[in-house]
């Protein structure tokens, strides 16, 4: 019996970053549904027309993408696992283009930023932002632009016929982001077990937060990051996003029973197997 393939949802379109990352993640069996928004992707989840979402949550240059916790924490969606994804950064043109011919280079705003180095050495090309860096690829295909160049990945060039015409002209070579795979409901997998990302808030009193991060602290628990995000009409209440990872999950159990003493609105976002091979 033929297994049926995954539908993943993507913020963007086919050949885009988060493409690449869920082949990375899945394999290229699955069926890509994109969307023109992240909230676009929650819809499409919430509504069972996909059975993941991938998305951003952080750039080793850009930061954390905060919008997108609040999506994960709005829709109590569960963190099915991680990837890492080197993002690297290529000029490409259609079949023939010389780089003397460009006069335009197009790509999303992050991307493009990414870049300001390379093109700081060349005034003459315009930069226009764009919503997608596939998009731009596909755009000069269907358009047969030939003054103007994308800045998007290498499938983006297979899949929209275009040549690689610099390589690599991102400033930071070690640049990644960290996407995570989303489903709509927790279930329960025989995949190893070992990281965690967990919600909730504290007391606003002195050592309150201390109190708890101690607890995980004194069991071993490692602590990979912790990002605040204010409580929407709430002055001074915050809302703590914590990444952990453990060897003994018995201690991440004792931990969690006794973290749930000193905080509220705990949630266990999702316990997922750690994949941070970039």
């Amino acid at each position: 019996m033929k297994t049926k393939k995954p539908r993943v949802a993507i913020q963007g379109i086919k050949a885009s970053f988060h493409e690449e990352a869920a082949f990375k993640f899945f394999g290229r069996e699955i069926e890509t549904i994109e969307c023109t928004s992240f909230k676009q992707t929650c819809e499409v989840l919430e509504n069972d027309d996909a059975d993941f979402v991938i998305m951003a949550i952080e750039n080793s240059i850009a930061g954390s993408l905060l919008p997108n916790y609040t999506l994960i924490r709005d829709y109590n969606f569960a963190v099915y696992g991680e990837v890492y994804l080197p993002i690297q950064l290529h000029l490409m043109a259609l079949p023939g283009v010389k780089f003397d011919d460009i006069k335009f280079a197009t790509s999303h705003p992050i991307a493009i930023r990414q870049c300001v180095d390379f093109f700081d050495d060349y005034p003459n090309i315009q930069v226009i932002e764009s919503s997608d860096t596939a998009a731009c690829a596909k755009k000069i295909r269907d358009e047969q632009l030939t003054d103007t160049v994308a800045i998007a990945n290498t499938l983006a060039a297979e899949l929209y016929g275009l040549n690689i015409i610099e390589r690599r002209i991102e400033s930071n070579k070690k640049n990644y982001t960290r996407f995570l795979i989303l489903q709509k409901d927790k279930t329960e997998d025989s995949k190893k077990i070992n990281k965690a990302s967990i919600c909730f808030q504290v007391g606003n009193h002195v050592g309150a937060l201390s109190k708890v991060l101690n607890i995980f602290a004194e069991l071993n628990v490692n602590l990979t990051k912790i990002q605040s995000m204010p409580v929407l009409g709430k002055r001074n209440e915050y809302y703590f996003y914590v990444d952990m990872e453990w060897k003994d999950m018995e201690n991440y159990d004792t931990a969690i029973r006794k973290a749930l003493k000193y905080t509220v609105n705990f949630n266990i976002m999702g316990e997922y197997e750690k994949n941070d091979k970039v």
